[in-house]
Formats: C-alpha cells, structure tokens, sequence
C-alpha cells in the first residue's frame, strides 16, 4: 500500500529528515566504474535518493518506468528515511541495487512535526547517519553517478552536494496548500508573500547549473517556481499509475464498502486502528451488510489488530471469497471487517468512500474520485497539522473531523448523499491529476540526465 499521511507525493509537511542510528546499515557499495564526465549509455548509473514512505513508492513507480524503457540502464536507489521495504521486489528481481545506511527514525521520519521527534532523531543518530549518507553521494558522484532526488529538501541538498548532474522530484509541497480554505494562519501569509511554497534556499538549489529537471505534480506548483526562476515542469503524477475504479467483486455487492487506512507505523497504526474501528459502531444498526476493507502493509501486525477486533466485540470467520485476497475476516453484525496485505491497489477502486489517518493511500483514494473523512491523533504523523494540510491539498474531498462521533456523523453523510460524493469525487481528481505521471517522467530523466532521445 502506498501511504503516508498526507504524504504523499505533494502532502508530505516534512522539510528536513533522514534515516537514525545506522545499526545494522547495507554495506556501503564501491562501484568499479571508472570515473568521468562524459554521460554515456554504457556507463552511467543512475541513483535515486528519496526521504520517505511515499517518495519511496513514488521512486518505485518511476524506476520501473525508467526500466521498462531502458532495460540496460544500472539503477540505484537509497532510501534515506527508515529500510526501503518498497524496493525488495525489484531488488529480488535483479533490476534494482538498494544501496546506503538504513535505519528507522524514532518520530517515523516526522521530526519536524514536534521538538520531542527532532531530540529523538538527534539522540538516535540523526546527524551521522546523514553525514555517512553525504559522504556516499560524494563518491558515487566521481563515479559517474547522476542522481535523482525525489522529495524534499534533504535529497534535494544532498544531490546538490555530491558533485554529480541531478534532477529533483518535489513530492510534499503544492501551492494548493495554501492556496486554498481561509488562508489566515502565517504559514499562508509566509507562502503567500513568497508566491510559493518552496523556500528560497530550495529555489537556489533547483537553479544549479548542475541540475537539469525539476518537477512538481501539478501545474499550479510549478508556475510557482517559474516565477523565482526555476525551470519547473508537471509532467504528471505518479501517485494515480496502476490505480483505477472498478466493479467489486460479486461477494461485495450487496455490501456498503468502506476502506479503512490506518498507516504503517506503529505504534501509531495499531492507535489509529482503534480509533477508526470505534467510529464505526453506528453502522452496527444498518440495514444493509457494511464491509470494512482494511488495508494494510507489513505494518501494524495482524495479531496486533484482531486482538484490537476481539476486544470490540467482533469474532473470527472466514473470508466471503478466496477472490478478495483477504487474510483475516471478522464479523459482528452487519460489519464485515476484511483486513488484506498491500491489497490498496486492488481494494480501493472497489469502496465508496474512506476512513483514514494515513497520508499517501488517503490521496491515492480521494484521487480516485472516492471522498474520505480523518481522524486526527497524537501523532507523531496524523497529528491535526497534518490532517489541515491534507484537507486543504485535496480541496475538501477528505474532511478531518474532531472526533469519533463527528467522524460517524459524516460517514454516514458520505455514505447517504450521492450528489455530496460525486462533487467531492470531481475535487479529488482534480487534484490529483490524471495516471501516466511515472511514464512521462521515466522519459524527462532519460533524455535529460542520461543523455536519450
């Protein structure tokens, strides 16, 4: 499942954060190929840097792109924020080389939401971690490296650095923001005086000479950063590829379907979890069968959850079919709690509309024209902030409510008023943009940092 709280390609609030203590961390590759200047076919490689659940999604999506149309091409990618479990398949797969520290940060890459995350970074590692990661760049630079930053400004600052021919990818800032709802907090009145939200130290590192692509995943951004001089373009975003609406399967039919996204770090998750699942207890009362799709990654753990379903009241059954991918079904009532590894891509083009604390997966779904409600929490990444941010980015189409029983209340809106979904459906779309992003972009990195037609 792609998610971050509102991250997320544009949604993710983070402005510098990396990976903490290296324990453990993946030997630090030597490539063998000569150094030199010349971009050439045989003998550039290209690195990918990115800080973040889902800028590492996003990179995904890309290199695969990237590698599809250029099979020959040597691709890397370092995660700088927590392991890169996106990347073990194409790592499995023989196309892909995860290189650089790994680690877990104590604030799950969220320092910058609070002082107690960022002293917890520190004292965990955060500063030699990044030390040891600049120092990679700065040898894989001699060793004709061009590098693509995906994120924000850590990647960005560290691709700067390194010597080497760089793109960068900006994944958690839009101007919609800002631009959008009431505009009276002086974070707007900052960014409005700025006409951007990107800051000026981030401006002059996208005009480098050295830097020869500069994305935003929408145009609204983009013209932003035109205007400061940055030769910004939006190709399109790579958050919408592979995801699509369909009809549910046959077993969900008769079924009012809502996917339920929690996030992936814990203990968050599991907290999140509990607070969505009491949300739902209104619908205990509903004529009609309720199934909750709950999406997950390799995080929170499933015994963590059905523990959590125990204790409210739920029992253990069996999946209505094999079809679903489900790995653990629970029932009370009309409520049919389906609970399904990395099935997002498939679940979500099936709901009529979400229950969220999570950021990547929230914007995936809104985009896929299916409103959503949130609930935030203490954090320490769906914290109000963050939910504010994420509702304003999307234009409304996934709405942050104080409470459960607020939560309840418009669910139950979402669930009941047709004409309300379908709008809000238009918004998130909008918003989004439409899929193709990650082939378009494949396409601007090969002609313009590994020298193709």
């Amino acid at each position: 499942m792609r998610s971050k709280a509102a991250p997320r390609f544009e949604l993710g609030i983070k402005d510098l954060q990396s990976s903490a203590l290296p324990l453990g961390h993946a030997a630090e590759r030597e490539p063998q190929s000569p150094s030199g200047d010349r971009i050439s076919h045989i003998r550039t490689t290209l690195l990918v840097l990115c800080n973040g659940h889902g800028e590492d999604l996003i990179a995904l999506r890309v290199l695969e792109a990237v590698h599809r149309l250029r099979p020959q091409l040597s691709l890397e990618v370092m995660p700088l924020v927590g392991k890169g479990r996106a990347f073990d398949a194409a790592v499995e797969g023989g196309w892909l080389q995860k290189i650089g520290p790994s680690a877990t940060l104590p604030s799950g890459g969220f320092s910058n939401q609070s002082f107690k995350g960022l002293l917890s970074d520190l004292s965990a590692g955060l500063p030699l971690l990044s030390w040891r990661q600049w120092r990679l760049c700065r040898r894989l630079a001699r060793q004709n490296r061009v590098m693509l930053a995906i994120g924000d400004l850590l990647p960005l600052l560290l691709a700067r650095s390194s010597g080497a021919c760089f793109g960068f990818l900006g994944t958690p800032k839009s101007d919609y923001t800002w631009r959008s709802g009431p505009g009276h907090a002086l974070s707007d009145v900052y960014h409005r005086l700025k006409g951007s939200e990107w800051d000026p130290w981030e401006w002059a590192l996208m005009t480098s000479r050295r830097c020869r692509l500069v994305a935003m995943r929408d145009r609204l951004t983009a013209r932003g950063l035109q205007r400061h001089g940055v030769s910004a373009v939006a190709p399109g975003n790579p958050m919408m590829d592979g995801l699509c609406r369909e009809s549910p399967p046959a077993a969900l039919k008769r079924c009012r379907r809502i996917l339920m996204l929690c996030g992936s770090r814990m203990p968050e998750a599991s907290s999140n979890f509990r607070r969505l699942l009491a949300a739902t207890h209104q619908l205990e009362t509903s004529p009609t069968p309720v199934a909750l799709l709950v999406a997950v990654g390799s995080q929170p753990p499933l015994e963590v959850l059905e523990q959590l379903l125990k204790q409210d009241g739920f029992r253990r059954s069996l999946p209505p079919s094999d079809e679903l991918g489900a790995v653990a079904c629970w029932v009370k009532g009309p409520l049919l709690v389906l609970i399904g590894r990395r099935c997002f891509d498939r679940w979500a083009g099936w709901v009529e509309a979400g229950l969220a604390t999570a950021g990547t997966a929230t914007e995936q779904l809104v985009g896929l024209g299916i409103p959503a409600v949130s609930l935030p929490g203490p954090g320490p990444q769906f914290k109000k902030g963050f939910a504010r941010r994420q509702s304003r980015l999307l234009g409304g189409a996934v709405y942050p409510c104080g409470d459960t029983i607020e939560l309840a209340r418009k669910l139950d809106r979402l669930l009941s008023d047709d004409e309300l979904v379908e709008r809000l459906g238009r918004i998130g779309q909008r918003r989004m943009g439409p899929p193709g992003g990650s082939q378009r972009l494949a396409r601007l990195v090969l002609k313009q940092l590994c020298g193709d037609l």
